[in-house]
């Protein structure tokens, strides 16, 4: 009956978005002592004894240099050397991080114990600026005396405070020690223990959760780092998009061709079997040559490097063969080409071919076999490319279309051009426009 009331009374204080008040202290008090004493800190403190490890060689040396071993000096001229040699081994660490490789240790440490936020973007090699260099002896110095400090209390002060909580159940000599040198706090030793070992862990939470916020700010990316990773975010990116340009233009040429091909070539196999054959034939022609095409863009995928990927695809130069392939698929294109084509640079070549191929893919695509006139010329340095078709009755589109028309404009606007397209003014043919200048590649 006692365990069904609690019950009621949890679910309760649930539907009603509350938990009684000794529910929430109960969660308060885990939450820090997990912050104190779980996994996070105690990965925490392995991290900081490191610091204190890497921090006795600095003060050591310093301590040989000032000469605080000697024994015959007093004892508080020697405790006064020993902080000077703290004092003086932490800009020699400081120093010694300048070191380029610093920095990847410092970070590889930090990812695997320090538990920063955002662990991924700690550096995860050597510091290739000044600014960086800068950054990583700062986290160096703070590591080391922060280390040394938790690695000093952990070495000396958790056995004095094991003393002081459990000396008084020892020997009686211990005892009258007690008693001779602190007689007023003999009641109060194992409190005093149990509050020195929560000063120890206290302070390693503080100095670990100090170091975890500190960490993205002195060992994460510095602005310019940041600055150069968007630059080749940027330009992976911009290759990706023009890889894929590549495959829509002329893997989507060439299926629409051949479906084009293949359907004329089923309504009249009975009926005029050389003119099947013949589709036929072109099917196989431009099967072979989509599949070249394909070869080549994905060995531009798979180079090391994306930014040396350049695509190498037809030019102006094959336009007739281009203009031959939509003929034998029913587009019949009124062409007028400009003289001295063949001499253009082979960048706005290669992507003016591109446009024309798209711009003829979308009339077979969206007006079926119907006629197109083209006209490419030269004028006032800058080629100009006009395309224009009849509108016929809506054909359905298929899933995934529509990035005929946006591929054209990122190549236009890749070569510091232009296009527009949209019907024209009688609403009867539709119309391609690209402009690109000659001269104007990046």
């Amino acid at each position: 009956m006692i365990t069904g009331v609690g019950d009621r009374l949890r679910r309760t204080a649930r539907a009603d978005g509350r938990l009684p008040r000794t529910a929430r202290a109960d969660g308060r008090l885990r939450r820090t002592a997990g912050a104190a004493l779980g996994r996070r800190a105690r990965l925490r403190w392995v991290h900081l004894v490191l610091g204190g490890a890497l921090l006795m060689p600095y003060w050591m040396l310093s301590v040989v240099l000032f000469g605080a071993l000697n024994p015959n000096q007093s004892p508080a001229r020697q405790l006064l050397l020993y902080v000077l040699s703290l004092a003086t081994s932490l800009p020699m660490a400081a120093v010694t991080a300048l070191v380029p490789m610093v920095r990847g240790l410092e970070g590889a440490a930090a990812r695997a114990l320090c538990s920063a936020p955002h662990p991924e973007e700690l550096a995860a090699g050597p510091a290739r600026s000044w600014a960086a260099r800068r950054r990583t002896a700062l986290w160096y110095v703070l590591h080391l005396l922060f280390g040394g400090v938790v690695a000093g209390m952990t070495l000396a002060g958790t056995p004095f405070a094991v003393v002081l909580v459990c000396g008084f159940s020892g020997t009686e000599e211990f005892v009258r020690m007690w008693q001779r040198h602190f007689p007023a706090w003999l009641a109060s030793g194992p409190a005093l223990g149990l509050g020195l070992l929560l000063l120890i862990v206290g302070t390693n939470a503080a100095c670990g959760a100090l170091l975890a916020r500190w960490a993205p700010a002195l060992l994460g990316p510095t602005p310019e780092e940041r600055v150069a990773a968007a630059e080749r975010r940027a330009t992976v990116l911009a290759q990706r998009n023009r890889l894929a340009r590549e495959l829509h233009d002329s893997v989507g040429h060439a299926l629409s061709a051949v479906g084009i091909q293949a359907s004329a070539a089923a309504r009249v196999l009975r009926s005029n079997p050389d003119f099947a054959a013949e589709a036929l034939a072109a099917i196989e022609e431009t099967a072979r040559a989509a599949v070249a095409e394909l070869d080549t863009v994905l060995g531009l995928l798979r180079e090391e490097d994306p930014r040396a990927a350049e695509p190498a695809g037809p030019t102006l130069a094959g336009l007739d063969d281009l203009l031959r392939q939509l003929g034998r698929a029913g587009v019949a294109v009124d062409a007028e080409l400009a003289p001295g084509l063949a001499g253009l640079p082979e960048a706005v070549s290669r992507e003016a071919y591109r446009i024309v191929q798209e711009g003829l893919t979308n009339v077979l695509r969206h007006a079926g076999p119907a006629p197109a006139g083209l006209r490419v010329a030269l004028t006032g340095g800058r080629l100009e490319i006009e395309l224009t078709n009849p509108l016929g009755p809506a054909r359905p589109s298929r899933p995934g279309g529509g990035r005929g028309l946006r591929g054209i404009a990122e190549r236009a606007a890749a070569l510091h051009g232009g296009s527009a397209a949209g019907s024209g003014e009688d609403g009867t043919t539709w119309r391609l426009a690209v402009w690109l200048p000659v001269g104007g590649t990046t």
